[in-house]
């Protein structure tokens, strides 16, 4: 592992977490499965996508089963993390590559028909605008930008705990994607009786970006 990347807080964060991650999530980090099945392309179609912040390899394996002829691409900063996403990853090894590094940082060879984003910006503080306005260039035209995150929280303590997990909760992605993205879906979801609020986009990329 890159020193760099080794000393980064995200992995350092993750280096504990990962282990029991997949156990745990599935509690709080809603909207990934219907995100994937929203997404906008026949099972059969050959296309290229992107996870950045790909983790374990959830959503990758979900998008490998449903879409047999995609090329898939994840990355993550977190070794932990990808060396858990590598071995469910096996049966496809074929189609899927993962990377260790940061987006924007590491150089990708191609760019790609989708990008998701599935619960990684609101840990990018400062900088998750960005990684979207660079996912836009990292699209192919009229290629599509799928995100699940959180969102909001009216409770300042639920806040504060988040931000002790680097997690920011100030509405401030969804206006983003809207701004640099035409919209075609977008949604706001409350989380037990509301004690957070998440949110589900799909923009196509815009042809003046």
């Amino acid at each position: 592992m890159p020193p760099a990347l080794n000393h980064h807080p995200l992995s350092k964060y993750y280096r504990f977490q990962s282990q029991f991650y997949d156990l745990t999530r599935w509690s709080f980090l809603f909207g990934r499965r219907l995100l994937i099945r929203s997404l906008p392309f026949h099972p059969k179609t050959r296309f290229r996508v992107l996870e950045v912040g790909c983790g374990t390899g959830k959503n990758l394996t979900a998008i490998a089963r449903r879409f047999p002829h995609a090329q898939i691409t994840g990355i993550d900063l977190s070794e932990d993390m990808l060396s858990i996403c590598r071995k469910k990853l096996t049966p496809y090894n074929g189609r899927v590559t993962t990377v260790h590094g940061a987006f924007g940082e590491v150089k990708l060879r191609e760019n790609f028909d989708l990008i998701i984003f599935s619960y990684c910006l609101t840990m990018v503080n400062p900088g998750g605008g960005r990684l979207i306005r660079l996912a836009a260039a990292s699209l192919v035209p009229n290629g599509v930008i799928a995100a699940v995150d959180f969102h909001d929280s009216p409770l300042t303590s639920f806040q504060r705990h988040m931000h002790g997990h680097h997690v920011r909760l100030e509405a401030q992605l969804l206006p983003e994607f809207k701004d640099i993205f035409q919209t075609k879906e977008a949604t706001v979801h409350k989380a037990y009786l509301g004690v957070w609020q998440w949110f589900s986009f799909i923009g196509e990329r815009r042809n003046t970006y």
